[in-house]
C-alpha cells in the first residue's frame, strides 16, 4: 500500500486524470473518517461525479440504512450494499464513498481492486468517536458502550483497510490539506507503478 508522504511535490490533475483513464476512485474506512465530505471536494476538484454507496442503498431499498438494519437486519445490508457497489463500479470517471463495512466483504474488495484504485481514509480513535458522536444514528453504534464498538471495529476492519491501494491518515485540519495529500498521493502512487 502506498502512504501518504510531505513531499511538496506540485500535481498537475490533467495528468492525473490521465494516469487514472476513467477508473473510479473508492474511499474505504471507518464511518467517521470523512470519506464522504472528502469525496465530494475530490470530485468537484477531478471534475468527476461523487457517488455515496450508503445514499444508493437507501434509493434502491426504499428506507434509510437505520430503518433497513432494524428490519432486515445487517446481513441482509451487506448483500444488498456488495451489489450496490458491484453497479456503481461500473461507471466511469467516478469518486465513491463507501460504507464502513463494504471493502470488508471478499467480493467487494476484490471488484474495488480490479476496477478502481482504492484509498484507505484512516483517523485514529478519537477523532472518529468525536465525529460519530455527531451523528447518534449510526445503525452499529446503538450499544450500550459505543466506545467499545467503535475500538472493536477498528480493530477488526484495519488490518483489512491495510489492502487498500493507498493510505491517507485524516486529521482535523481543512479538508483541502487532506484532499491535497490525497492527490499527492495518487500522482505518486502511479510514478512508482511506472518504476
Amino acid at each position: 500500500m502506498a502512504q501518504a508522504n510531505n513531499k511538496k511535490t506540485k500535481f498537475d490533475a490533467s495528468q492525473l486524470l490521465l494516469q487514472l483513464k476513467n477508473k473510479p476512485i473508492v474511499l474505504v474506512g471507518m464511518m467517521g473518517a470523512g470519506k464522504t465530505s472528502l469525496g465530494r471536494r475530490l470530485a468537484l476538484i477531478l471534475g468527476r461525479k461523487f457517488i455515496d454507496s450508503d445514499v444508493e442503498i437507501e434509493h434502491a431499498a426504499g428506507m434509510n440504512i437505520s430503518d433497513f438494519f432494524k428490519t432486515h437486519g445487517e446481513s441482509d445490508f451487506r448483500k444488498g450494499e456488495a451489489k450496490v457497489i458491484a453497479r456503481i463500479l461500473s461507471e466511469k470517471n467516478t469518486i465513491i464513498g463507501t460504507g464502513g463495512g463494504a471493502f470488508m466483504n471478499d467480493e467487494t474488495r476484490a471488484l474495488i481492486k480490479s476496477k478502481a484504485l482504492s484509498i484507505w481514509i484512516s483517523a485514529d480513535f478519537e477523532i472518529l468517536f468525536e465525529r460519530i458522536s455527531r451523528r447518534p444514528t449510526r445503525p452499529l453504534m446503538q450499544t450500550d458502550n459505543p466506545r467499545q464498538t467503535l475500538k472493536n471495529l477498528i480493530e477488526q476492519r484495519y488490518p483489512t483497510y491495510e489492502k487498500a491501494d493507498i493510505k491517507i491518515t485524516s486529521a482535523d485540519v481543512p479538508h483541502e490539506v487532506v484532499i491535497e495529500q490525497i492527490l499527492v498521493a495518487v500522482k505518486n502512487y502511479f510514478e512508482d507503478l511506472e518504476t
